[in-house]
């Protein structure tokens, strides 16, 4: 009887937790995204008057402004988790699957923080 090998193309990748912090991730990222969208709907329904000054004067509430924050943080990893399952699924050669990986995140980093800035600037 032979050792069970549990490294290199013979391991095991499957399991009752595999992939289970990742789904969980998008599940929730995305209830979240959900209920910023309700938000903002309901402050576009309840809106007496659609105008610049009106959505200004919504995303300078701070509570708007961490909420809007927030749903885009979920925005980002939410897209992670999928795009990264895309690399790793489609992309074999390591190297080009590394290169996009990081390329994403470098991307999504950013996009935070233009977010941010966007958001917070004077």
């Amino acid at each position: 009887m032979m050792a069970k090998d549990n490294i290199g193309p013979h391991r095991l990748v499957v399991g009752a937790h595999y992939g289970l912090k990742e789904w969980l991730a998008q599940r929730v990222t995305a209830i979240v995204m959900a209920v910023y969208t309700i938000v903002l709907l309901v402050a576009f329904l309840g809106a007496s008057e659609i105008s610049y000054e009106g959505w200004a004067g919504l995303f300078a509430q701070q509570w708007f402004k961490l909420l809007t924050f927030v749903a885009l943080l979920s925005l980002f990893y939410h897209a992670w988790v999928g795009v990264r399952d895309i690399w790793m699924d489609y992309i074999k050669p390591v190297s080009i699957r590394l290169a996009l990986q990081v390329a994403t995140i470098l991307w999504l980093v950013a996009s935070a923080g233009w977010a941010a800035q966007i958001l917070w600037r004077a």
